[in-house]
């Protein structure tokens, strides 16, 4: 394969439009340790303040789905600077906003903003790379993704130590418009002709409604399980779940049947009719479950079990995630050069034995080897994940990537969502009737709480890796048949 060389205006493109993703990324991880200030600002409780939390992440996975009709609507440029207007309208809010309600708005205006320019940002990526460099590019996308969330929580600790927490959004304003703007407008080409594509509202009703539903019912069916095992009345929050449960399936099973149907279909699905790629999406919503929950096992498990402080333990996520990080382009130049097999199975055969030394050590971890198992997961989550999708885009006819785009992303936000609620409820289960935080039981529950995630963690990715055998096998086949 020849090497192709990469244009400079595309890495201007993928600069512009990727601090756009990271800044939301970076910002919504920056909150989640701002909680207890927040709940004193506001005089709001714990399940009140993570709806700052819950609501953007609701927000970009609802917007997600639309990037395909975005794509194929509108220009580049043009949603480029849509992208830019929203992050700059939310910050602008959330800095002067001073009542609960009004900060709320501004998260559901940055996560519509987040969830337009990530798409973008691999859309560009696809469309627009020299084949040769695909893998490469797919893997800085990654990085811009990944890293992120790596130093979102050390940020937030060292902003709410020395600076008023709404600092963080006055600082990304002139980031926005002093660089991502520019740049982009110089450097954000379109490549393809626009179409004249139709937004299927009911379609969008639906898929909203399909993964609020199912999002709520993870949140609510960790509300009921913990609530029932520390005693308290869980019937509420158990028939919430359930209704919840209902209408997101409901909504689901409604938006595969409309879009066989449709002229119009507002995300194209007849591509997930083969197997192999439909193997990888899989594996592609399983590991985030791992891969972003772990953030927040570790930095619970920290505090709670090791007595660290909020600070050192958002440190402790910092090394595995950032230089693993870092390594995902290495990931994407290892897929160009040697294919999908060896570099994607490789990477996670590597990453679970980062959960597998933590069972092994989960009853004596120390902080030192909490971070170091943990970098041992984030060095081959890095390595190999990006390269999932990459794949699977690859092996779909080019007119449907955007729908694919569309899809692995969405699935990528349910993952991560589903993996926080998972890994939450089977801590709290550890903890219930454990005694008051900081106590030597209470300590010992949470540890014994971290071994039975790590247990989980280590299925979930072993089911991942099942998959992509599965699928790397249906591949094989094919290309023996040729």
């Amino acid at each position: 394969m020849p090497d192709e060389r990469i244009p400079g205006k595309l890495i201007g493109a993928i600069v512009a439009v990727g601090s756009l993703a990271f800044i939301g990324i970076l910002t919504e991880t920056v909150m989640t340790v701002l909680f207890p200030q927040l709940m004193r600002e506001f005089n709001v409780d714990t399940a009140t303040v993570q709806w700052i939390t819950t609501i953007y992440l609701l927000v970009v996975a609802a917007t997600m789905p639309l990037s395909s009709y975005l794509n194929r609507r509108f220009k580049h440029r043009t949603l480029f600077l849509a992208a830019v207007a929203l992050a700059v309208l939310g910050s602008l809010i959330m800095i002067v906003g001073h009542a609960f309600p009004v900060i709320l708005i501004a998260r559901v205006i940055q996560g519509m903003g987040s969830g337009v320019a990530t798409p973008l940002m691999i859309n560009i990526i696809l469309e627009q790379s020299p084949k040769s460099k695909v893998g490469r590019l797919m893997g800085v996308g990654s990085l811009v993704i990944t890293v992120a969330p790596a130093i979102g929580p050390t940020v937030g600790g060292a902003v709410s130590s020395i600076l008023p927490w709404r600092a963080i959004f006055v600082i990304v304003i002139p980031i926005i418009l002093l660089v991502s703007l520019p740049v982009g407008l110089k450097c954000v080409e379109q490549h393809r002709p626009t179409e004249e594509a139709r937004l299927n509202s009911l379609q969008f009703v639906s898929i909203v409604l399909a993964l609020c539903g199912l999002v709520m019912f993870l949140n609510q069916a960790g509300v009921s399980v913990s609530a029932a095992v520390s005693g308290g009345s869980a019937t509420v929050s158990a028939v919430f779940a359930v209704v919840s449960l209902i209408v997101g399936l409901g909504a689901l099973l409604f938006f595969g049947w409309s879009s066989k149907r449709s002229f119009s279909p507002l995300i194209r699905l007849g591509w997930l009719r083969d197997p192999m790629v439909l193997l990888h999406l899989i594996a592609y919503m399983l590991l985030p479950i791992v891969g972003i929950g772990f953030g927040y096992v570790i930095t619970n498990v920290a505090q709670l079990s090791l007595g660290t402080s909020a600070f050192l333990s958002g440190a402790l996520v910092l090394p595995g995630a950032l230089i693993g990080a870092f390594f995902a382009p290495v990931g994407g130049m290892l897929y160009d050069r040697f294919g999908p097999v060896r570099p994607i199975l490789g990477a996670f055969f590597a990453a679970i034995c980062g959960p597998i030394l933590l069972l092994v050590f989960s009853m004596r971890l120390t902080p030192v080897t909490l971070a170091g198992f943990y970098f041992i997961f984030g060095f081959g989550y890095s390595l190999g994940f990006s390269n999932i999708m990459t794949n699977a885009l690859r092996n779909i006819a080019p007119q449907f990537m955007p729908d694919g785009n569309a899809v692995f992303n969405t699935c990528l936000q349910f993952g991560g969502a589903a993996g926080t609620a998972l890994f939450s409820t089977i801590l709290s289960v550890a903890q219930a009737g454990a005694g008051e935080e900081g106590g030597a039981t209470f300590r010992h529950a949470t540890a014994v709480g971290g071994s039975w995630t790590f247990a989980t963690m280590i299925g979930i990715v072993a089911i991942a890796i099942c998959c992509l055998i599965a699928a790397f096998r249906i591949g094989a086949k094919r290309n023996s048949r040729l």
